[in-house]
């Protein structure tokens, strides 16, 4: 008998096992079921060699045109150079041992399964020292072999060195004819209603299909198992939320928010108006609010939020703002006091009577400042209390929280989110309004920030300037560059201020790409703020005074250079993503981004929203060395071409696809989403949302549900790091 959660050392060996394992981290039965076939090769259909990214491990199917032996150069020995073809473009693949297996069997008309890295020399894309499978059945598991090519559709896993593609494939084979199945974890009548296959079949098709519509019916099975288990986790968590009560702070006449109010020197906007009736009502609630505020860069979210904080503070509560960074956290206090005027006086000689306090509190600070923070925060002589990671420390006692504002989403987790609301009291929520700068398409909204309320401002204040975006393309016009810093040497001479950003702080820092075992790379090391500051004081912006701001700078460092870029007395700064989201300066009008195509859509268009926020217009130029006509030069065109933040950020969904959103590629840790994709699917989350709201809603803890109880741990839990907490 074998069971999903068995090892698969006893079935494989131990050789194998280990593989398995330290490769690709596969140690029980359902793992390797689980790890699905990245896609199906066709035996008359050779891969796209011309699709093929620089850096990715990747497995070819194709046809050898040409072998060569030549002596090496730097030392003994001799090179075997391959050339293999899907009939339209050519892939070098290099040998520096002549001691591999099957090797003189490369020959003209020969077709394999490639597999390594892709890198790039003298030009030319190649795969150095790749592993091979031929597809003639021969080698040492030559009838396995056989029989496995012999079906039309080849299965290709996601693989690493030394574990092949081909060699998975005989793992899942062989576990599978010693599988005995497993129950099926979704009710009887859900599988019915949805025409779904059972688990059993979904997951031996997906391995071990014959045809495309087998294929298509296993994915649609399991896609299901991962929108249910994702949306029966947000379900829990709204009626958790909900089931705590929260202390009402209606709108009160005549106070600190009429007070501010009065004082805008601008008309609302629309939406920020609309919105903040919304808040205004839900902060009066008995029940929690928890609210996702999406905007453009510059729609005034900030705003909007802070009239929610002089709603609470006038009900006699306090606010928070948590922000990821400390630069950031010290940014909104002061642009909250600045907001606000003397209206942020309270307890200084001369306070208007509705007045409060604002305190910062960061990890940065000393005792005696910190001491002060804590005390005033626990006493409730703060109204609103702005820091990082800090406020959530055990140490940090409010008097009274009513309100927490969360700023940029996706650098806090669930649990730090829940830490803050621990600190209104025993039994009692404050109400959450998270923000983010970046706007989310539907299916990402209804899927990550699923256990939140969604409101959008897309219309941007007036007065607003327009920002105009440029691509330089480096290769085919490098007078372009020179004439960057020309322009922003005569912004200077205007009396404005620029922004140059790197992808990169350097010194010791690791650069990537690496270059691949056995060969060479082209592509050189992304640029850092380290080497660029003094080639520009140096050069082209000699005699202006040039800063560098990154995130591994001393806080007090950084806040000194903050302090004197806002004062105009730096003109340019030299900087990391640091200033990424909150960086407010209305006289910076410039912005330079170097290796414009190392960065995503989304924080580029993050980026440039630091310039074009005074009365002059904003000027942002992307620089690339990417050549033109490349799918990377498009993308960085696209960027150029419109300053839609929800096109730009559905472009990103479709160009990054599910990967870099959920957070796999960042956090090294297993998702356990592989099959759902957030573009396409967007019918399978709204009918899985709808039944996970009506299982929740009968079945709170799915204790008549244990199926569905444990499919959420499997599924959920394994990727709460990097999918619920970071996206």
């Amino acid at each position: 008998m074998t069971a999903i959660d068995d090892s698969l050392e006893p079935l494989l060996g131990k050789k194998t096992a280990v593989a398995l394992a330290d490769g690709l981290g596969l140690r029980t039965v359902g793992d390797l079921l689980r790890h699905y076939p990245r896609r199906y090769d066709e035996r008359g259909q050779l891969t796209s060699i011309a699709s093929l990214e620089l850096d990715e491990h990747v497995t070819v199917l194709a046809d050898v045109a040409k072998m060569t032996k030549k002596p090496m150069r730097a030392r003994r020995g001799t090179m075997t150079e391959v050339i293999v073809t899907d009939g339209t473009r050519p892939l070098s693949l290099v040998f520096f041992s002549q001691k591999i297996a099957n090797l003189n069997k490369l020959v003209p008309g020969a077709r394999g399964l490639f597999a390594g890295k892709v890198s790039k020399f003298n030009k030319t894309m190649q795969l150095a020292h790749p592993e091979f499978q031929l597809l003639d059945g021969e080698g040492e598991d030559g009838e396995q072999a056989i029989a496995s090519f012999a079906r039309k559709l080849i299965p290709v896993y996601p693989a690493v060195h030394g574990v092949p593609t081909w060699s998975i494939a005989r793992c899942v084979e062989q576990v599978l004819s010693m599988w005995d199945g497993v129950v099926d974890p979704l009710p009887g009548d859900l599988v019915k209603r949805y025409a779904l296959l059972d688990l059993m079949s979904a997951l031996k098709l997906i391995h071990l299909p014959d045809t495309q519509e087998a294929i298509d019916e296993a994915k649609r099975r399991l896609r299901w198992d991962e929108a249910l288990s994702i949306q029966l986790a947000l379900a829990q968590r709204r009626k958790s939320a909900a089931a705590r009560p929260a202390k009402p702070s209606a709108r009160r006449t005549g106070g600190l928010l009429d007070a501010f109010d009065e004082r805008l020197p601008f008309t609302l906007t629309n939406g920020q108006r609309e919105i903040g009736e919304v808040l205004a009502e839900e902060l009066g609630g008995t029940h929690p609010m928890n609210r996702l505020l999406q905007g453009e860069v510059g729609s005034g979210k900030t705003l909007v939020a802070l009239r929610g904080m002089l709603q609470v503070v006038d009900a006699g509560k306090q606010a928070a703002m948590l922000a990821p960074t400390e630069v950031l956290a010290a940014q909104h206090a002061r642009s909250l006091r600045e907001m606000l005027g003397d209206l942020a006086t309270a307890g200084e000689l001369g306070a208007p009577e509705q007045a409060t306090r604002i305190v910062l509190l960061t990890g940065s600070m000393n005792t005696a400042q910190r001491r002060q923070a804590m005390l005033d925060i626990a006493s409730g002589a703060a109204g609103i209390v702005v820091g990082t990671h800090a406020l959530i420390q055990d140490k940090v006692s409010f008097a009274e929280l009513g309100f927490v504002v969360v700023d940029e989403q996706h650098r806090f987790g669930v649990e730090q989110r829940d830490a803050l609301r621990g600190k209104s009291g025993e039994g009692v929520s404050p109400h959450v309004l998270v923000m983010t700068a970046t706007p989310i398409p539907r299916t990402v909204a209804m899927t990550v920030y699923g256990d939140l309320e969604v409101s959008a401002l897309r219309e941007l204040p007036q007065g607003r300037s327009p920002i105009t975006s440029s691509v330089v393309p480096v290769a085919e016009r490098p007078e372009w560059l020179r004439r960057a810093w020309e322009r922003i040497r005569e912004e200077v001479a205007a009396g404005h201020q620029a922004y140059v950003v790197c992808p990169r702080i350097g010194d010791d820092e690791d650069a990537e790409p690496k270059e691949p075992k056995g060969g060479n790379s082209d592509q050189r090391p992304p640029l850092a703020v380290t080497d660029v500051l003094p080639r520009l004081t140096g050069g082209p912006l000699k005699g202006l005074r040039v800063e560098m701001l990154h995130g591994r700078m001393p806080p007090e460092d950084k806040d000194a250079v903050m302090r004197a870029f806002a004062a105009n007395d730096v003109k340019v700064l030299v900087a990391t993503t640091v200033i990424e989201v909150g960086v407010n300066v209305p006289n910076a009008t410039v912005m330079v981004i170097m290796d414009a195509d190392r960065f995503g859509v989304s924080q580029l268009h993050q980026l440039r929203g630091r310039v074009g926020r005074g009365s002059a217009p904003g000027l942002c130029l992307l620089v690339s060395e990417v050549p033109a006509g490349s799918s990377t030069m498009q993308r960085l065109q696209a960027v150029a071409d419109t300053l839609d933040g929800f096109e730009l950020a559905q472009m990103d969904l479709e160009l990054r696809r599910e990967g870099d959103i959920l957070g796999a590629a960042q956090s090294g840790v297993k998702s356990g989403l592989k099959m759902l994709s957030l573009l396409d699917d967007l019918d399978v989350i709204e009918e899985a949302r709808a039944e996970a709201q009506r299982v929740v809603g009968e079945d709170p803890d799915l204790v008549e549900h244990p199926g569905l109880a444990q499919m959420v741990r499997e599924v959920v839990d394994a990727s709460r790091a990097e999918f619920l907490e970071k996206s």
